[in-house]
C-alpha cells in the first residue's frame, strides 16, 4: 500500500451517523454463480468467501479470471462483492480482455448489500499539529493559526500533490485575492511574452519558485508557472516557464482578452506567502510539509485529511481485435485522484480541458480541409479517474465519483454499448463525463474524423439518469457530459448544476465537412446554474454535423454569469456552434428564446423552443422518480 494507507480511517462521509440516503442496489447471488468477497481488513491469500475475504479488488479479479480461465463457473455471474470501507491503490485497477464476461455471465464489481465501498487513490496526512514560532513566508495573520503535518512519501520520495480534502471538503491551495475574487492584468505582450500586472498584486512575494498564474479568458483558464519576476515601480513584469509559455502567447483562441470593458482576470497561487486564510493550504515540497488553516468547523487531531497520488483508479483497456466487455460496476466509490500537469509541464486548453500541445495563426487562411481556417492546433487529452478504452457492454449503475483531481469517467474511443446510470459526479477538477475521440495528439483538430476502421467509434452509449454537479474546481473550462466524435449517443433524463462552463456539449471538429457523427439524443436533461465563471458558453452546445442527431424536451434555466467574464451578454440556453447541420432541435424549455446559431451548416430544423414549452416537458426534465434520491445524497 502507498504509505500508511492500509490503516487509513474511513472518510467522514461513511463514519457511523452518516447522513447519506442508502441506495439499496439489487443483489442476486445465483446458485451456480461465482462470488469472491472482498473487505478491508481481508487478506489477498484469503479464499475470498464471505468469512475469509480477501483484501483487494486486484486479486478479487484475479481469481475471477482464473475461474472463468478453468471452466469453474457455468450459470450467472461472477460477483465480486466489496464490504464497506476504503480500498487504498497504489496503482490503477486493470481490467484486461481476459477478465471479460459475456451477456450471460458479466463479471460485476459491486457493492455489498447497504454497503459504502471506496476505491481510493489518496493517501492520509496524519500527525498534525499546531505550529509554534515563526515560519518564513507565512503572513502575520496566519502565523498563530497554522497546523503542520509532514507531507506522505511514496516510493522513497515525498509526495507532490495539488489537491486536499479534509472530511470530504476540498481545501484551496493558497491563492491571491482569495474566494471568488480576481485581479486583471496591467498588459499583454505577445511579443515578448511577458504578463504585466500591479506590483501590488504579489503582495509579499517576490520568489516565482512553485507560484502558478490562472488566466480567466473567455471559454478557458490558462495556468502557467512562473518563471521570473521584475518589479519596475508599481508594476510587475512576469515571464513563465515553457512548454507553457511559447503555447500561452503564441496559440489564437482563447486568449487573455485586454480591453476598455476590463482587462482579463487572473490569480496567482501556490506560494506560502498568500495562505492568509482558513481553508487554504500549501505544501513545501523541500521541506516535506503541509501547511494548513482549519476553518472553524474543524479539529485536524480528529480530522481525516487525504492528499491524492494516483491519477488514475481503474483502466479498462483492451485492442480493438480483442476488446473488454461485459464487466459491470455497481454501487462503487471512486475518489481522490491527482492531477499534475500543472506543476510538470503548465496547463493551456484548447476547450473542456483538452490541453493544447502546439498552435499558431494561419496567414493566409486555409487547409485542403477547411478553405476559411485561420489556426492549426494539437491536443492532448487527460485520463479521468476510471479510463475506459477498446470496451464493449460496460455498465457503470450506481457509483459515485467524487473529491477528483480532474476528469471523472473517460470513454476514449472504441467503446459501443455501454451504460451510465444512476451515478453522481460531484467535485471534479474538469469535466464529469467524457465521452468519444476528441483529435489524437498527432492529429490537427480541424481535421473530420471519419477512421477506416468504424470499431474506434463510440457507439450506442446511454448516459442517463446522472447527477452531475460541482465539476470544473480545478479547470474552469470544464463540461459535466461532454461527447466528441460519437453516434447513436443518448443522453437523456440527468441533473446537471453548479458546472463552471457548459452543461452538455457533443460534437467536436469546427468543420462542416461530413464526419462519423450521426443520430445522437440529447432528450429530458434538467440544467441549470451553469456558466458560473466563463462566457461563450450554453446550457447545450454542439459542433459539427450530427445528421439525425435530436436534441429535446430538456430544460435549461438559471444561467448567470461571473462579473469578471469579458462579455457578460455571450451566452446562450442552446449554442450550435461552427458546422453544426442536420439537427433537430424541438421542444426545449427555457426563460427566454436566448439561441446562437454560429456559422452552421445546413439541415437544422429549430422548432418550439422557449418559456412557451409545456410545463409537462419542464417537469419531466432531470431525474427519473426511481433515481431521484440522488438529489438528496
Amino acid at each position: 500500500m502507498l504509505g500508511d494507507t492500509a490503516r487509513m480511517r474511513p472518510f467522514h462521509r461513511h463514519c457511523a451517523g452518516l447522513h447519506i440516503i442508502p441506495v439499496v442496489l439489487s443483489f442476486i447471488a445465483l446458485a451456480n454463480a461465482s462470488e469472491f468477497w472482498v473487505a478491508p481488513d481481508g487478506n489477498d491469500l484469503n479464499p475470498g468467501t464471505q468469512q475469509l475475504p480477501l483484501a483487494s479488488a486486484q486479486a478479487a479479479f484475479r481469481k475471477a479470471r482464473e475461474s472463468r480461465r478453468l471452466g469453474r463457473e457455468t450459470n450467472g455471474a461472477i460477483h465480486i462483492i466489496l464490504s464497506a470501507g476504503v480500498y487504498p491503490l497504489n496503482n490503477p485497477l486493470l481490467v484486461r480482455p481476459e477478465d471479460s464476461g459475456t451477456d450471460e455471465s458479466p463479471t460485476i464489481l459491486e457493492a455489498a448489500p447497504g454497503a459504502f465501498p471506496v476505491l481510493s487513490g489518496g493517501l492520509e496526512i496524519k500527525g498534525w499539529q499546531k505550529s509554534h514560532g515563526k515560519t518564513a513566508g507565512l503572513p502575520d495573520s496566519a502565523q498563530r493559526n497554522i497546523w503542520v503535518a509532514n507531507a506522505p512519501s511514496v516510493g522513497g520520495h515525498i509526495l507532490e500533490f495539488r489537491q486536499l480534502w479534509i472530511n470530504d471538503q476540498k481545501a484551496t491551495l493558497a491563492r491571491t485575492p482569495n474566494g471568488d475574487t480576481l485581479d486583471r492584468l496591467v498588459a499583454w505582450d505577445r511579443t515578448n511574452h511577458e504578463a504585466r500586472i500591479a506590483t501590488s498584486a504579489l503582495g509579499k512575494l517576490r520568489n516565482p519558485s512553485g507560484v502558478e498564474m490562472i488566466f480567466h479568458q473567455q471559454w478557458e483558464i490558462a495556468i502557467c508557472r512562473l518563471k521570473s519576476i521584475t518589479i519596475d515601480s508599481d508594476i510587475a513584469h512576469l515571464h513563465f516557464l515553457e512548454p507553457e509559455s511559447k503555447i500561452q502567447f503564441e496559440h489564437p483562441w482563447p486568449q487573455p482578452v485586454m480591453s476598455t470593458n476590463g482587462n482579463a482576470p487572473f490569480f496567482l497561487a501556490n506560494a506560502i506567502e498568500f495562505l492568509d486564510e482558513p481553508g487554504e493550504w500549501f505544501e513545501d515540497i523541500s521541506a516535506g510539509k503541509v501547511y494548513y488553516w482549519p476553518r472553524t468547523n474543524e479539529d485536524l487531531t480528529k480530522a481525516v485529511v487525504i492528499a491524492p497520488a494516483l491519477e488514475t483508479l481503474v483502466q479498462i483497456e483492451g485492442s480493438l481485435d480483442r476488446p473488454v466487455h461485459n464487466i459491470q460496476f455497481k454501487g462503487i466509490e471512486f475518489a481522490h485522484t491527482t492531477w499534475l500537469r500543472p506543476s510538470e509541464s503548465g496547463h493551456v486548453p484548447l476547450q473542456a480541458g483538452m490541453f493544447i500541445l502546439d498552435s499558431y495563426k494561419l496567414k493566409p487562411k486555409g487547409t485542403d480541409y477547411h478553405a476559411g481556417l485561420d489556426n492549426l492546433t494539437w491536443i492532448g487529452r487527460p485520463r479521468g479517474a476510471v479510463s475506459v478504452l477498446d470496451a464493449n457492454h460496460i455498465t457503470f449503475e450506481r457509483c459515485r465519483f467524487e473529491h477528483l483531481g480532474f476528469s471523472g469517467l473517460d470513454f476514449q474511443s472504441g467503446t459501443h454499448d455501454d451504460i451510465i446510470e444512476g451515478c453522481i459526479f460531484r467535485d471534479a477538477g474538469d469535466n464529469g463525463i467524457q465521452l468519444g475521440k476528441f483529435s489524437d495528439p498527432g492529429i490537427e483538430v480541424h481535421i473530420p474524423y471519419n477512421p477506416a476502421d468504424e470499431r474506434e467509434i463510440a457507439t450506442r452509449e446511454r448516459i442517463a439518469n446522472n447527477l452531475v454537479t460541482d465539476c470544473g474546481t480545478e479547470d474552469w473550462g470544464a463540461v459535466g457530459i461532454i461527447v466528441g466524435y460519437g453516434r447513436e449517443i443518448d443522453i437523456e433524463h440527468n441533473e446537471l448544476s453548479n458546472l463552471p462552463y457548459t452543461g452538455i456539449s457533443i460534437g467536436w471538429g469546427w468543420n462542416k465537412a461530413t464526419n462519423c457523427m450521426h443520430d445522437n439524443r440529447v432528450f429530458a436533461n434538467n440544467i441549470h446554474h451553469v456558466a458560473t465563471r466563463m462566457c461563450d458558453t450554453g446550457g447545450i452546445y454542439t459542433l459539427s454535423p450530427q445528421p439525425g442527431t435530436v436534441i429535446a424536451e430538456n430544460s435549461i434555466s438559471d444561467i448567470r454569469m461571473s462579473p469578471y467574464v469579458f462579455d457578460p451578454e455571450h451566452w446562450f440556453y442552446l449554442y450550435a456552434d461552427e458546422g453544426s447541420s442536420y439537427m433537430t432541435i424541438r421542444d426545449n424549455w427555457c426563460p427566454e428564446e436566448r439561441f446562437l446559431k454560429n456559422a452552421n451548416g445546413p439541415g437544422n430544423v429549430w422548432t418550439n423552443n422557449g418559456p412557451q414549452v409545456s410545463d409537462a416537458i419542464k417537469s419531466a426534465a432531470g431525474l427519473e422518480p426511481a433515481f431521484r434520491d440522488l438529489l438528496q445524497q
